[in-house]
């Protein structure tokens, strides 16, 4: 994994530059030469991560409405580069794909040969993530290479990879990436941060890595000013008011592990359709299943693909499965994603991206789940209270 490693109040002046459009475009032009260069793009009726060679490829003028199971992205015809949320797809996709070709076993001859796929021909640049994916990036990278379980694609493409992370000035209403500390704005985890500011139009550009540095200078840039770092913190600002969901991390995993049996995981089992709609959308959710397929001239080709533990055979042990119920997948699923994720990671499994909100589709809201249980402890709280006095 290549290191992006600066911390707070570590950036000297000189890692403050900017670019003005026609530099952006430079640099994006400039990161094609070296890399696979992937950010959000529009298609008819989303952003989704796609192909980027020059900047008119980014979703310039477009905003995204969210709410709990809606999604809405349409033109607004103005000069906003980065005027969306989070994309509806996201760094995941790359790192561990939605269907990936392990291996195949061609017989001819009498003779069995295995072929691997074809590593990827150049390095993977992300421009325009938002800070709670490139956290997400560092769950993902944590948990399938930095413990016990090692994954070598992701470590290859991990290693790699470049990030140059755009800070979030319009959250959606279903983000609470405050609450979870990965956004709206970044401190590190990142080769280059851009910040979108108006007045003139130019992007404010934080240098996180050698690498990034290396890159920014390839193009033409100017030096910032301190009337730039301001309207940066204005940005963040306005973005912190946006955010109206909160969650309480601190105190999340504890209030789960006391309410296992809360008649709340029935209720929401009740809405609950099992899609797994939000398993696919986390950023950070990386169960997968193992296929073998094979074809009439006897190749095997091995395929592993997302699975999620929504499915009823995901707890399948011998004799049937561990969790039958709706009310049970769906607390194996919360509870991990917020409490024991840091028993095995040691860290939140959740970033606040707010995508299993947007997506599921009858618009069963986490933060809603958890505060209708944090009322259940401060009530009992209350209760004991008045039992003593």
């Amino acid at each position: 994994m290549a290191p992006r490693t600066t911390m707070p109040g570590e950036v000297a002046e000189a890692d403050w530059r900017l670019l003005d459009l026609d530099q952006f475009d430079e640099f994006i032009r400039s990161l094609n030469d070296r890399f696979e260069v992937r950010g959000p793009v529009p298609t008819s009726d989303a952003i989704v991560l796609g192909r980027l060679r020059r900047a008119r490829d980014l979703p310039i003028g477009w905003r995204d409405e969210q709410s709990p199971g809606r999604y809405r992205a349409s033109d607004q015809g103005d000069d906003e580069y980065f005027g969306h949320a989070v994309a509806a797809t996201g760094p995941k996709t790359e790192l561990l794909p939605a269907r990936q070709v392990m291996w195949r076993s061609e017989g001819r001859g009498g003779r069995l040969k295995f072929v691997e796929p074809d590593a990827r021909s150049r390095d993977l640049a992300l421009l325009g993530v938002r800070p709670c994916e490139v956290a997400a990036i560092s769950i993902l990278e944590r948990v399938l290479v930095g413990g016990d379980y090692h994954d070598p694609h992701v470590d290859d493409v991990g290693r790699g990879m470049f990030v140059a992370v755009v800070e979030c000035a319009r959250p959606a209403a279903t983000c609470f990436c405050s609450s979870m500390g990965t956004g709206p704005g970044i401190d590190d985890g990142f080769d280059v941060a851009l910040t979108e500011l108006f007045g003139p139009h130019r992007f404010l550009v934080r240098i996180g890595s050698e690498r990034g540095r290396r890159e920014v200078a390839r193009v033409t840039s100017t030096r910032a000013h301190d009337t730039d770092l301001v309207a940066r913190a204005e940005v963040l600002e306005r973005a912190n008011q946006r955010l109206t969901r909160h969650v309480d991390r601190e105190g999340v995993a504890t209030l789960l592990e006391h309410n296992v049996e809360h008649p709340m995981w029935s209720d929401v089992a009740e809405r609950c359709l099992g899609c797994a709609n939000c398993t696919m959308v986390c950023p950070t959710c990386f169960c997968t299943d193992v296929h073998d397929v094979n074809d009439l001239a006897g190749d095997v080709t091995r395929l592993r693909t997302w699975s999620s533990c929504f499915d009823i055979d995901h707890s399948y042990l011998h004799g049937g499965a561990v969790r039958t119920s709706m009310s049970s997948r769906y607390r194996q699923w919360l509870t991990h994603k917020f409490s024991t994720w840091w028993d095995q990671f040691g860290s939140s499994g959740c970033v606040g991206c707010g995508r299993c909100v947007t997506w599921c589709p009858v618009g069963i809201d986490v933060t809603a789940q958890l505060a209708t249980l944090h009322v259940k402890e401060l009530r009992d709280v209350d209760s004991r209270v008045a039992g003593v006095s």
